[in-house]
């Protein structure tokens, strides 16, 4: 009993290290072979979606799925058995993106119209990042995630204003074009023109007649660009924020302008007191 034990313990520990650390050589090979499998289904999905390949190779393409997912299953299901702490992986990044990219075929079976989510897949083709040591990467992208969420509450307000403005140039071109033109046949169809409209999108599907319409057209137009920029200018905002220079005082010349990492004063060389900064 102790010996089957030990034996289990044993071999946990070698899955581990096959699965989960990149920085061995069995580790790499299989990072690398899950990599190329991934790849291969996300292709696979793609050349399935051409009715001419999948009139010819559907059962082939069937094959192929089954095959690889009960792969993905087997993988997922060893790395919870193997995981020291299985809540942590379960509930982590990469452990709902491994859930999600075999739960579409499941899925699928049930609502075929869901089968090709599985392109979902893509996503574990992040892992390369932890192959290649390139996680400075990621928390790259996590400065660009944070600022994305400190943005969040500035750019609801901004939509909601939008919302607003389309309403109501929607209702203005329903009065100015609704009794001549058919394609402004009512409120709802009116708004979805401002949308396309201001968003600079253009479909041209529908398009003003009147003189006054097409006048309130090109302001509308106008106006899209400098509404597109304000978005943009939210984002890029929190993004320079942790770059911008801190309100740290040399306390021997009273220089109040240093870079956010900076230890000692850049005019006189003091040791800067970091434990009060604040943005300037």
């Amino acid at each position: 009993m102790i010996m089957d034990l030990q034996k289990r313990k044993e071999l946990k520990k070698k899955l581990y290290t096959i699965i989960f650390k990149t920085d061995t050589e069995e580790g790499k090979r299989f990072d690398i072979i899950l990599l190329n499998v991934i790849l291969l289904s996300v292709i696979l999905a793609a050349i399935e979606s051409v009715v001419a390949f999948n009139a010819r190779y559907a059962l082939p393409f069937r094959i192929c799925e089954w095959i690889i997912t009960i792969l993905f299953t087997i993988e997922y299901a060893t790395r919870i058995y193997c995981s020291p702490n299985r809540k942590k992986y379960i509930f982590s990044v990469y452990g709902i993106i491994d859930l999600l990219s075999i739960l579409p075929f499941f899925i699928g079976i049930l609502y075929s119209s869901t089968h090709y989510l599985i392109v979902i897949r893509a996503l574990r083709l992040l892992r390369i990042f932890r192959i290649l040591k390139l996680t400075h990467f990621l928390k790259e992208g996590n400065h660009l995630v944070d600022s994305l969420r400190r943005s969040v509450k500035k750019i609801m307000i901004f939509t909601y204003f939008i919302m607003i403005l389309v309403t109501i140039l929607g209702a203005l071109m329903y009065l100015v074009e609704g009794s001549v033109n058919p394609s402004f046949s009512n409120i709802p169809k009116s708004i979805y023109w401002a949308v396309v409209t201001i968003t600079t999108v253009g479909y041209g599907d529908i398009t003003p007649i009147t003189f006054l319409g097409q006048t309130i057209s090109v302001i509308v137009m106008l106006l899209g660009y400098s509404i597109l920029a304000v978005p943009t200018g939210i984002i890029s905002s929190e993004l320079i924020k942790p770059l911008r220079k801190k309100n740290i005082t040399c306390p021997n010349c009273g220089e109040n302008k240093h870079e956010a990492d900076a230890s000692y004063c850049k005019n006189c060389g003091t040791f800067l007191p970091h434990n009060n900064n604040n943005l300037s």
